[in-house]
C-alpha cells in the first residue's frame, strides 16, 4: 500500500525532524522572531539626520585608524626610516672599532693593578710612580734648559736647543689632541698625579709615552751612548709606556698611539732643525 505524501515544509511552517518512529520526517514549528522593542523614533532622526557624527564615530573607530595608518604607510612607499637601517646592518668598521674599544677597555682595567695600595700589585705603586716622574715635561724641560745653560760646546748646545724644542712641541701637540679627543680617564684611576693642569683630565693621548718615544729617539740618535747605556734607554721608554696603564691613568690605545705620536714628533723635530748661529742670525 502506498505511504501517504509528506506535507511540504514550506506549506506547513514547519523544520523536519529526522529520525522520528516510523521513518516519517515529522516537521516542528519554527520559532517566532523575538519581538525587539524598536529605538525611539528621535533618536532615529537624530542618528540619520546627522552624517558628520557618523562620519567622526567611523574614523575614531581603532579599526578605521589601523587601517588608515596602513593604506597610508603602503601609499606613501616609504619603508622604515634610514638610521633603523643602519642601526640593523651596522658597517664592518663600526664593528671592528666597537670591539676594539671593548676589548680596549677590558685589557686596560685588568691590567690597572697599581691603581692604589689595596690592588694586587699595590706594593710596587711608589716604584711606577717614581717612573711616572721620570717621564713627566717639568724634569725635562728644567735639565734640558740647565744642560743648554751649562754646556760650553756649540755642539752639545745644539743638541740641547733641538731637543728643547721637540719638548716644546710635545706639549702643544698633546694638548691639542687632548683637547680634541676629550676622551676621559680610566674610571679606576686616581687623580693624584704630579704637576697636572686642566687638559690632563683627559687621556688620549698619554704624553708620557709620546715624550718617552720622542726623547728615547732623541738621545739614540744624537748622544754617543754605549751598549748598556742604549739599553737602558729603551728599557726606560717602555717602562714609562707600561706604568701608566698599571696605575690605572690610561688605557693601553692611549699609549700605543702615544708611543707611535712620539716616533713621528722626532721626524718633525729632524725638519725644523734648529743650529745656534742661524738662531742668532735670525734674531739679529
Amino acid at each position: 500500500m502506498p505511504s501517504p505524501k509528506a506535507k511540504n515544509p514550506s506549506r506547513s511552517g514547519g523544520s523536519p525532524v529526522l529520525g522520528s518512529p516510523g521513518g516519517r520526517c515529522d516537521f516542528l514549528p519554527l520559532a517566532k522572531p523575538l519581538n525587539r522593542p524598536s529605538p525611539p523614533s528621535h533618536l532615529l532622526q537624530r542618528q540619520g539626520s546627522d552624517p558628520t557624527t557618523a562620519r567622526l564615530r567611523a574614523s575614531d573607530s581603532p579599526t578605521r585608524r589601523r587601517g588608515s595608518s596602513s593604506s597610508t604607510g603602503s601609499a606613501s612607499g616609504q619603508g622604515p626610516p634610514e638610521e633603523d637601517g643602519i642601526r640593523l646592518n651596522p658597517t664592518f668598521l663600526g664593528v671592528a672599532l666597537s670591539s676594539l674599544l671593548a676589548v680596549d677597555l677590558w685589557l686596560s682595567k685588568r691590567m690597572g693593578v697599581c691603581a692604589c695600595e689595596d690592588s694586587s700589585w699595590g706594593s710596587v705603586r711608589p716604584l711606577m710612580k717614581l717612573i711616572e716622574v721620570s717621564g713627566h715635561g717639568v724634569p725635562w724641560l728644567a735639565g734640558t734648559v740647565y744642560c743648554l745653560y751649562k754646556s760650553d760646546s756649540a755642539a752639545g748646545q745644539e743638541v740641547m736647543l733641538n731637543l728643547l724644542l721637540g719638548l716644546l712641541l710635545d706639549l702643544v701637540l698633546v694638548a691639542v689632541v687632548k683637547a680634541v679627543v676629550r676622551r676621559p680617564r680610566p674610571a679606576h684611576n686616581r687623580m693624584d698625579m704630579f704637576a697636572t693642569v686642566s687638559v690632563d683630565r683627559y687621556s688620549f693621548p698619554s704624553g708620557h709615552a709620546t715624550r718617552a718615544a720622542m726623547c728615547g729617539r732623541f738621545l739614540l740618535a744624537h748622544l754617543v751612548l754605549a751598549a748598556p747605556l742604549r739599553v737602558l734607554v729603551l728599557l726606560w721608554t717602555g717602562l714609562v709606556g707600561l706604568s701608566r696603564v698599571l696605575l690605572g691613568r690610561h688605557n693601553v690605545t692611549d699609549v700605543v698611539f702615544g708611543f707611535w705620536m712620539g716616533y713621528c714628533q722626532y721626524n718633525l723635530v729632524e725638519m725644523l732643525w734648529l743650529s745656534p748661529q742661524a738662531l742668532l742670525g735670525q734674531l739679529t
